[in-house]
């Protein structure tokens, strides 16, 4: 099944220059949505993964099921106020400021090994300000799935010390 054909093309979303990429089309659809969830369950299979990480507010939407179809527990990162016990913190520059992911001070074990899923690999900030927080709970980060890469912004190499493994590619 080519996932391309299920994501569509929003010019001047969120501003005038943007081509934004929808992924709704492809969560509407069954079967576009369960060959997506397959080939990131195969993938986090051949990493041996026990334990997916996703960051919010998208990691959610592939990773959860991700992990509940393959019996795994499911870690939240999150923006900071959201989560409701002891966190970690982890602050990184954005092209104009700074932002600010969490995780929980006890979600991840010591040599547990994560497979972080997300929608889209754009800058990578977003997924190395996750990895910096397994890393730092003592995980083993076994590689990054995207349901998207926009290759022009070269996130993958901010991520060139992890397994990369994108769906699809722009």
């Amino acid at each position: 099944m080519e996932l391309k054909n299920y994501i569509a093309d929003v010019p001047d979303f969120p501003k005038a220059g943007i081509l934004f990429k929808d992924i709704t089309p492809l969560m509407q659809d069954g079967e576009a949505l369960k060959a997506t969830m397959e080939r990131f369950i195969s993938y986090a299979k051949e990493k041996g993964a026990n334990l997916i990480v996703g960051p919010e507010a998208r990691g959610f939407l592939f990773g959860t099921p991700v992990a509940a179809m393959m019996g795994l527990g499911f870690v939240p990162v999150r923006k900071p106020g959201k989560l409701p016990r002891e966190v970690i913190e982890y602050e990184y520059e954005l092209e104009y400021g700074s932002n600010k992911l969490c995780i929980h001070v006890d979600a991840i074990k010591k040599g547990q090994k994560i497979v972080i899923i997300d929608d889209l690999l754009a800058t990578g900030g977003t997924v190395e300000a996750a990895i910096k927080l397994v890393e730092k709970l003592g995980g083993i980060v076994m590689g990054c799935a995207f349901l998207i890469e926009l290759n022009a912004l070269k996130g993958r190499e901010k991520l060139k010390k992890y397994d990369v493994y994108s769906l699809i590619q722009y």
